[in-house]
């Protein structure tokens, strides 16, 4: 949204107790920026720790609604609700590095404890929608780690082999992925495509990954 220029400067020049008043007003319907604005001028912890906070939530809450599960709509709405804790958290701090690490993190949890699971689920169709979700994001971890330096690749190297590893062990999720034009070898060669957001771009321009 573009703000008039009259309208902002008369905004810059509202006396300092009325605009705290609104500012405070604000961000009582805002919790996201709220959030950062906590984030960026009062908390003492830094974005390392933070990130390993939500590392210990993704995996105390995978290991715990996979013990329980019994649907596999159920474990699609999970996934889905921890990625959007995930994207709240990179609202709140801007960690482009953890964006990638957690959301590696969250698919090889998941795989983990439900690939065999995921594997055997009848009907095909509810297991099928799961699987090209969790394919997508394998495509968007791969294309975060390509937009990072370099030198962080090495970070990622385990967990993507055993994200590789695990989707290897389900034909089901290994027939998908090739299907969408997802290569496990990406995974386990410790080589990505230089060109991999142009490959996804047409795969979803083709109908692919939904």
């Amino acid at each position: 949204m573009k703000f008039d220029k009259d309208f902002k400067e008369a905004i810059v020049n509202l006396p300092s107790k009325e605009k705290d008043k609104l500012i405070l007003r604000l961000l009582k319907k805002d919790v996201t920026l709220a959030n950062r604005l906590f984030f960026e001028l009062v908390s003492t912890k830094t974005i390392d720790e933070y990130r390993l906070e939500m590392e210990e939530q993704i995996q105390t809450k995978v290991e715990r609604f996979s013990t329980d599960i019994y649907s596999i709509g159920y474990l699609n709405m999970d996934v889905r609700y921890l990625s959007g804790e995930i994207s709240e958290y990179v609202r709140i701090t801007k960690d482009k590095y953890g964006e990638t690490s957690l959301n590696l993190l969250l698919l090889k949890e998941v795989l983990r404890y439900n690939v065999r699971f995921i594997e055997q689920y009848k009907p095909f169709s509810k297991a099928r929608k799961l699987i090209v979700a969790l394919i997508a994001r394998a495509f968007k971890i791969l294309m975060g780690i390509n937009k990072l330096n370099d030198d962080y690749f090495i970070d990622f190297v385990d967990d993507l082999k055993e994200v590789g590893e695990l989707f290897s062990t389900s034909p089901t999720c290994v027939a998908l992925a090739i299907h969408h034009g997802l290569d496990i070898n990406w995974f386990l060669s410790e080589h990505i495509p230089e060109n991999i957001e142009e490959i996804h771009k047409d795969l979803r321009q083709r109908g692919y990954l939904k």
